[in-house]
This record gives C-alpha cells, sequence and structure tokens, in this order.
C-alpha cells in the first residue's frame, strides 16, 4: 500500500514530470544568476555601476515585456512555450564560453545576453505558472505550488554553491557550459508530459492586445487582494536586488571572499528556503491563511537588517549573513506558496496567463530599478551604507499586506467567478478551460 505521505502529486506522473523539468531549470537559472556577475567581476573588474547594470539588463523583461508576453500565454498552450524558452536559453547560455573560447567575450555581450535570457525566463515562469491549474485539479495547488516551490529552493542552495565552485575551479564563462546542459536536461523531461493541455479560448473577435493587457491589469488593480501582493513583492523585490548587488561586491571587495565562499554563504542561507517550502502547509493550518502571510512577510522583511548590522569578518557575521538570508527565505518561500495560490485560485482561467503576467509586471519590474540604485547608491555612498538603505526600506513592504484584505483571510475562497469569459470575448463553450 502506497504510504499516505507520498500520495497526491506524488502519484501524478504527469505533474512529475513537470515538476523534474521545473526543477533542473531552475537550477541552471540559479548558476546563471551568480555566474555571469561574478564573471563580470572577476574576469572585467566591474564597479558597482556596472554591475547594477548587468542585474538590470537580467531583470528588465520584467519591466519591458511581462504584460506581452501574458497575453501571448493566454493566446496559446503553455508547454510549447516552456519548452522553446529553456532551449533558447540554453543556447544563450552556451554562447558565453563559446565567446570566451573565440577570445570575443566582453562586459557588453554579457549585458545583452542577461537580457535576452531574462526575456526568454519571464515566458517560462509566466507559462508554467498558467499551465498548473490546468495539470493539477485546484484543491491540489497548495501541494503543487509547494514541490515547485521546494525544489526552487533547493536549487537556491545548490546553484549559488556550485556556481561559486565552479567559477573559481573553472572560471565563469566555462562554467556556464554546465548551466547550458541543465537546460538540455529540463527540455527533455518537459517533452514527456503526456497529458492533454486545453486549447486556447477562441475569441468571438480579435481583440487588440492592448485591450488585453488591460483587461489583465484591470483584474490586478480592482481585486485588493491581488493589488496588494503584488505591491508589496514589487517594493521587496526592487530592495532585495539592491541588496544582492550590493552584497556580492561587498563580500568580494572589503570582505575579501572568494567566489567560493560567497556561492557557499547565499547557498547555505537558501536551505530557509526550502523549510519555508516544506512549513508553508502546516503554518497556514495553524494560523489560517491571512495570519500566515503577515507572520511570514515579518520575518523575510526584518531579517535583512542582520547584513550590514553584522560586524564584518568573522564566525559570528558569516553565521548573521547565513541566518539573514536563510529568514529571508522561510518568509519570502512561505509567502509566495500562499500567494501564488490565492491568485490562482481567485482569477477565472481565461485571465491567468495576463493577471500572472500583470503581477509579475509589479512585482519584478522593480528589479533593474533595485539593481540600478544598489549600484549607484553603493558608488555613491559606500557599500555598507547603502546595504542600510535597503535594510530599511524591506520593511516598507510590510504594510501593502497589513492593511489589505489578505490580512483578514482565514483561507482560500470558494473560486473565481467565471462570468467575465464572455465579456473578454471569448466565445462559450469553444473549447476546455484553460
Amino acid at each position: 500500500m502506497t504510504s499516505p505521505r507520498f500520495g497526491g502529486l506524488w502519484r501524478d506522473r504527469e505533474f512529475l514530470k513537470l515538476w523534474s523539468g521545473e526543477s533542473v531549470s531552475q537550477m541552471g537559472a540559479q548558476v546563471t544568476q551568480l555566474a555571469l556577475p561574478l564573471a563580470a567581476v572577476y574576469q572585467f573588474e566591474a564597479s558597482s555601476t556596472q554591475l547594477g547594470l548587468l542585474n538590470a539588463a537580467s531583470f528588465a523583461p520584467f519591466l519591458g515585456a511581462t504584460l506581452f508576453i501574458g497575453v501571448w500565454v493566454d493566446r496559446r498552450r503553455r508547454l510549447p512555450l516552456m519548452i522553446w524558452s529553456n532551449i533558447g536559453r540554453g543556447l544563450l547560455v552556451g554562447s558565453v564560453p563559446l565567446c570566451a573560447a573565440l577570445d570575443v567575450l566582453s562586459i557588453g555581450y554579457l549585458y545583452v545576453t542577461a537580457l535576452l535570457i531574462g526575456v526568454l525566463t519571464v515566458l517560462f515562469d509566466v507559462s508554467y505558472q498558467s499551465y498548473l491549474p490546468s495539470l493539477i485539479k485546484r484543491e491540489q495547488l497548495i501541494e503543487g505550488n509547494s514541490k515547485l516551490q521546494a525544489t526552487s529552493s533547493i536549487a537556491q542552495i545548490g546553484g549559488p554553491g556550485l556556481a561559486g565552485l565552479l567559477v573559481g575551479w573553472l572560471t565563469a564563462p566555462v562554467a556556464l557550459l554546465a548551466n547550458a546542459f541543465s537546460y538540455v536536461v529540463s527540455v527533455a523531461g518537459l517533452l514527456t508530459i503526456r497529458r492533454p493541455e486545453p486549447a486556447p479560448a477562441v475569441s468571438e473577435q480579435r481583440v487588440s492586445t492592448g485591450r488585453s493587457i488591460a483587461e489583465g491589469l484591470r483584474m490586478v488593480f480592482r481585486n485588493a487582494s491581488v493589488r496588494a501582493i503584488a505591491l508589496e513583492a514589487g517594493t521587496y523585490n526592487l530592495c532585495w536586488m539592491s541588496l544582492q548587488t550590493v552584497f556580492v561586491l561587498y563580500a568580494a571587495r572589503e570582505l575579501d571572499m572568494g567566489p567560493a565562499t560567497i556561492g557557499l554563504i547565499l547557498g547555505v542561507g537558501a536551505v530557509g528556503s526550502l523549510v519555508g517550502a516544506v512549513g508553508a502547509g502546516w503554518l497556514k493550518q495553524r494560523l489560517g491563511l491571512g495570519r500566515a502571510v503577515i507572520a511570514e512577510l515579518v520575518l523575510c522583511c526584518a531579517a535583512p537588517l542582520l547584513v550590514p548590522l553584522a560586524p564584518g569578518r568573522g564566525l559570528v557575521s558569516y553565521g548573521m549573513y547565513v541566518l539573514a538570508f536563510a529568514c529571508c527565505g522561510i518568509g519570502s518561500t512561505m509567502s509566495t506558496i500562499h500567494v501564488v495560490s490565492l491568485r490562482q485560485v481567485i482569477t477565472p482561467d481565461h485571465l491567468l496567463g495576463r493577471v500572472n503576467a500583470g503581477c509579475r509586471f509589479i512585482a519584478w519590474g522593480p528589479l533593474p530599478l533595485g539593481a540600478l540604485i544598489g549600484g549607484y547608491l553603493g558608488d555613491v555612498i559606500g557599500l555598507r551604507p547603502t546595504l542600510y538603505v535597503t535594510a530599511f526600506g524591506f520593511l516598507f513592504a510590510l504594510l501593502w499586506v497589513v492593511f489589505s484584505p489578505v490580512a483578514r483571510l482565514k483561507d482560500f475562497p470558494a473560486g473565481p467567478p467565471q462570468e467575465p469569459a464572455a465579456a473578454s470575448g471569448s466565445r462559450p463553450g469553444a473549447g476546455p478551460p484553460e
């Protein structure tokens, strides 16, 4: 007899294929996220401003392309989009060691590569979040999102450490070759999914891209819960990218850490993300949905203060850095599981791509701005003072949710209204729901 522990989605082979493909992709993305900045720091001696520009290029597509990608995702099957986005990311990442071997690699090329990888990352992320509710039942969303977040957390644990070790051993460009292979493995896993994906809703008349984007944004801003969690995420992510940009330079320049040590601190700190993914369901049962989300956000918004408060070098300081990133991981991962599941439950199926994209636009759009702000302040006022400014900024993110209906929710609502499908130009009964 199958143990209850391994029931549910553990027995759903099609979900397991998605889970494995997405997990390998996440590991590759984590290696890239640290390997590209380390390539800039150690190979081109990048300044704080240049590193800010590189990180801004990585996340600029969340500001410039997300809304258009959301419309595209709603008009197409999502699984093929995920497959093609990973093929593209693999080719782009693999081009870096090729350029290095030909001695034509430049920091400008890293900017362009980071930008294009960012576009495909937006496409993959919006597609898989919109694909999940069509692959599993709505009552399984918490379990599904928890499992996806758990492996994302494992990637955060292993990815930076692996990236640091590979960069120290092989140099950053060559380390990216292993990352390119990870996307090949991910594509192979996604290609084995056999559960039919419902066709996208067919419109009676052609709806302009602008009107389609407006429909998604209306849902985001008119629903107080969706609006609050998107704005909180945007504020948090702006501060997070500033923190990450400056901490890498602070650790490398002022604390004399090598790439392996930086990767190890970030990786070990991300153990908290795995704890958060495992414990999200338990905390919701104990506190209720709203109180759980508030507790999670208090933890991840207060923890960054430990980074500038650490004396600098030594065992105590290293412990404070690890604790800060671990608490950020626990709180942010738990809250992400809960608010993404909430958004998936209350959003009509035909709007999922655009609402997910709209939330990504608001939540991830500030990332390049955070990188630029962090890089600029690091050059102007110094790295450690910038860490203090950033740490206090995190506390403002909490207020969006504290004063929203999310804080008063005891559980998920029953489900989304279905009437808006006709209003959007979809033909009722034209095909299975997405």
